[in-house]
């Protein structure tokens, strides 16, 4: 039944000429989600980012390459798991209080135009180096890891070298954010008002809060009420009219439940997981060897980016420590080109002011806006 499921729609469409494909299609899948599942388990047994997306492509992209042919996704299953992803993503945003943002937007703008342009500096150059203009920008934006594969499959994008290069990113910021925080003086050491402070322990909350909204567990008919906000907030993104509606209607509709509502939102673990499975299956599912080769080639210049761009953020994080007057821990923090949670605890155990997850988070919402109307900003460059 969830190889059926999985396979696709398409099965009873061309029932009696398609059946042996498909029966070799749900051959292939009951091999692949398995392995995802396993992969996914001992990722995350090792603290590794993004552990279950990467267990998805993982499985269903050695299952894609040994058998030579790419791995189908049912439409709705997609879209449902997008919408887990942005009920996820929605999270974070319930646990600041909106007059927090205020002090600190204009340095989030500042912030997110450079890094925005940066990726598009970035994404121009690997266009030169056959790939389209959407998947070199898609692939370099920082922020929103798990988000961007979701979003290239809508603009036109190739969902598969966005995630490899997402995840790469990821990866190098997640094991190298640690070590350079230790190198910092954090506010607590230093002693500072914003630390030590009568306000500073309410902000320093707030991160941790923000960076364990995922851990948490779920109440029963949670159950029920975030497939509710994937099921509404999908035609209701669409009606909007909203870009990559599966992800963005139901990130909008969580806000906005979120505010009105007095009980907290917390999607259980196992539909978070299987979201994140399923986005890693798109994404590994249509792998090649041309695919991997063509990753391959532009890996140099991959890496190259986002040594410039970690290089870039440190550079700008000095700039908002001086600009707002916090130490330069949580200025780099603040800055940091992705790995929110990591981020976000790390602030949390330096007793950092609410400096970090505000300007994350509104940076994280001005590139996810950016990429989502992506094709339209480059017809206007054009």
């Amino acid at each position: 039944m969830i190889a059926v499921l999985l396979a696709g729609h398409k099965i009873t469409a061309r029932r009696a000429t398609m059946r042996p494909m498909h029966r070799s299609s749900m051959h292939r899948w009951l091999i692949a989600a398995p392995a995802s599942v396993l992969c996914g388990v001992v990722l995350t047994w090792l603290h590794m980012p993004a552990a279950w997306i990467l267990g998805g492509i993982i499985g269903s992209g050695v299952v894609a390459l040994s058998t030579g042919h790419e791995l189908s996704l049912n439409k709705y299953v997609f879209d449902f798991a997008r919408g887990a992803i942005g009920v996820l993503a929605a999270l974070p945003l319930l646990d600041v209080p909106p007059a927090q943002f205020v002090p600190f937007i204009v340095p989030a703008l500042v912030l997110s135009a450079a890094v925005v342009a940066l990726a598009f500096a970035g994404g121009i150059v690997l266009s030169h180096h056959g790939v389209s203009r959407e998947t070199g920008i898609l692939s370099l934006l920082p922020g929103g890891a798990s988000l961007m594969p979701a979003i290239a499959s809508e603009v036109g994008a190739d969902m598969r070298y966005v995630a490899l290069s997402q995840y790469l990113r990821l990866l190098i910021v997640s094991m190298t954010l640690p070590l350079a925080s230790t190198l910092l003086r954090t506010p607590a050491e230093a002693g500072s008002a914003a630390a030590l402070g009568e306000g500073a322990a309410a902000p320093a909350a707030v991160a941790a809060d923000a960076a364990d909204a995922a851990s948490e567990p779920a109440s029963a008919w949670m159950w029920l009420v975030v497939p509710a906000l994937i099921a509404v907030g999908v035609p209701v993104g669409r009606w909007l009219r909203l870009p990559n509606a599966p992800v963005f209607g139901p990130l909008l509709l969580t806000v906005v439940i979120g505010q009105v509502s007095s009980i907290p939102i917390v999607s259980p673990r196992p539909l978070t997981v299987a979201g994140f499975v399923v986005v890693g299956w798109m994404c590994g599912g249509g792998l090649s060897v041309p695919a991997l080769k063509q990753f391959s080639r532009l890996l140099p210049a991959t890496l190259a980016y986002i040594a410039a761009l970690m290089a870039a953020c440190a550079a700008l994080g000095w700039v908002v420590a001086h600009w707002l007057g916090v130490t330069f821990f949580e200025g780099y923090l603040a800055t940091s080109p992705g790995a929110l949670e990591t981020a976000l605890a790390l602030a949390a155990e330096g007793g950092a002011g609410p400096a970090v997850i505000t300007l994350q988070l509104i940076r994280l919402i001005c590139v996810l806006i950016v990429a989502g109307y992506l094709p339209a900003l480059l017809k206007r460059l054009r």
